[in-house]
C-alpha cells in the first residue's frame, strides 16, 4: 500500500494520545472510587466482571479515527483489472496482399469472418477501437461499446497498397490516448502515403527515446505504468514503409500500452483474389511491389510471408504476446482465446472512500452501542 499523501499520516498520532487521555480518566475515576466502602455501590456504577463491555464504543471511535485519518492520506493499493473491463484497439490489416487465397477463401474474408465473430462475442462493458491500415493507418472507428458501428465498419473495408504497421501501432495510441488522459499521443514521425511504382522501403525516421518520467502513465519513477488498454494487430505480412515496428514498438512500451500482433498466412502464399467488394483499386502488383506482390520485394523479403521476427519484436518490447495462425480456424482460435493470454494488468487504486465507509460504520456501530447500554440506576 502507498500513500498520496504522507504527511497526513501525522494525524494518527491523535489517535494514541486520546486513548492515553482515555486510560488516565479511567484510573483518575478509579482512584476516586476506592473512597467507597460499599460494594454494592461499586457494582452499581458499573465496576465488574464485565466493565470492558463499557469500553468498546470508546474503541469504535478511535478505530474510526484512525480509518479517516488514513482516508485522508489517500491511500492506494495496485490492483489486477482485467481485459474486458478495459479498451481493445483492434488494427487490421487491409493491404492487397490479404487477397491471397493460401487461405479460403482469401486472408482478408477470413479475417473479417474471425474479427467479426470476436466483436460479438465481447462482453458489453468492453470498448473496442477498429484501426485499418495499407498504405497508410486510419482509425475507422473511435473505442465504442456499439457493435454494429464496428460490424459495418469491418464489412466495408476494402484493400489497399502497402503495409505500414509501425503506423498502425501509433494510430492506435493515438485512439488510447483520445480515451485515456494518462497516455499520451504518439511522437510525431515523417509518414510519406503513397508508394511509388517500383518503389523501396524508405528509411525511417528514429522515435525519439522516451525520458525517464516523460510521457504515458509512468509518473516520475521512469517506468511507465501497464495502461489497462491494449492493442491487437494482425497482419500477413512485413512493414514496407515509413517508421518501423520496432520503433511504433518503443512509443507504445514508453506509454504502458501492450501490443498482441498475430500473423496470418502461410509461408506459402498463392495467386490473389479479390472479390469486388473487397478491391481498393490498387494496380495489379509487380514483382518489386511492396504493396501486397506475389513474389520476394526488397532485400530478397517476400513480403506476402509474415515478418515473424519484427512482430515477436514489438510484443516483446510492449509486455504483449505473439499468436501465428495459418487459417480461419486457427484465427478464429486465436481470437477466442486471447481474453485469456492477455493477462490481468495492474492499476492504483484508490482506497480513501473505502476507508471513509469503515470509519463511518464504526462510528454508528458506536454510537448505536454506547445508546443501547443499559444503565445502572
Amino acid at each position: 500500500m502507498s500513500f498520496g499523501l504522507p504527511v497526513l499520516l501525522v494525524a494518527l498520532l491523535l489517535v494514541p494520545l486520546l486513548a492515553a487521555v482515555y486510560v488516565w480518566q479511567l484510573r483518575r475515576r478509579r482512584r476516586q472510587a476506592v473512597r467507597f466502602s460499599n460494594v454494592a455501590l461499586l457494582r452499581s456504577v458499573g465496576v465488574g466482571s464485565h466493565s470492558w463491555r463499557r469500553h468498546v464504543p470508546i474503541a469504535m471511535v478511535l478505530a474510526a479515527l484512525a480509518l479517516l485519518g488514513l482516508a485522508a492520506a489517500r491511500p492506494t493499493v495496485k490492483a489486477q483489472v482485467s481485459a474486458s473491463s478495459s479498451t481493445i484497439i483492434l488494427a487490421l490489416d487491409v493491404s492487397g496482399s490479404m487477397c491471397a487465397t493460401d487461405v479460403d477463401p482469401n486472408r482478408l474474408a477470413a479475417a473479417q469472418a474471425a474479427v467479426r465473430s470476436f466483436i460479438k462475442n465481447q462482453d458489453d462493458e468492453t470498448k473496442i477501437g477498429f484501426v485499418v491500415f495499407s498504405g497508410f493507418a486510419q482509425l475507422a472507428v473511435a473505442p465504442t461499446q456499439n457493435r454494429d458501428e464496428l460490424l459495418d465498419a469491418l464489412d466495408a473495408v476494402t484493400t489497399g497498397r502497402g503495409t505500414t504497421i509501425g503506423a498502425a501501432i501509433l494510430r492506435s495510441i493515438d485512439a488510447i490516448a483520445e480515451l485515456d488522459p494518462n497516455v499520451a499521443p504518439s511522437d510525431a514521425v515523417d509518414e510519406p502515403t503513397t508508394d511509388g511504382p517500383g518503389a523501396i522501403a524508405p528509411t525511417p525516421t528514429p522515435a525519439p527515446t522516451p525520458s525517464a518520467g516523460s510521457g504515458g502513465a509512468g509518473g516520475t519513477s521512469g517506468k511507465p505504468d501497464v495502461a489497462p488498454e491494449i492493442i491487437v494487430l494482425l497482419t500477413d505480412g512485413a512493414n514496407t514503409r515509413g517508421v518501423t515496428p520496432a520503433e511504433a514498438a518503443a512509443q507504445a512500451a514508453a506509454r504502458g500500452v501492450r501490443v498482441y500482433p498475430i500473423g496470418f498466412g502461410t509461408t506459402n502464399p498463392t495467386q490473389m483474389a479479390c472479390t469486388r467488394d473487397q478491391y481498393g483499386g490498387f494496380a495489379q502488383p509487380r514483382v518489386r511491389d511492396f504493396g501486397g506482390g506475389g513474389g520476394p520485394g526488397f532485400g530478397g523479403r517476400n513480403f506476402l510471408v509474415v515478418d515473424e521476427g519484427a512482430l515477436k519484436g514489438v510484443a516483446q518490447t510492449t509486455g504483449g504476446e505473439y499468436f501465428a495462425a495459418t487459417d480461419a480456424d486457427g484465427l478464429t482460435k486465436v481470437l477466442a482465446d486471447l481474453p485469456k493470454h492477455v493477462t490481468v494488468t495492474e492499476q492504483d487504486v484508490d482506497l480513501s472512500a473505502a476507508f471513509a465507509v469503515a470509519a463511518a460504520a464504526l462510528l454508528l456501530a458506536g454510537l448505536a452501542l454506547s445508546i443501547g447500554r443499559p444503565r445502572k440506576a
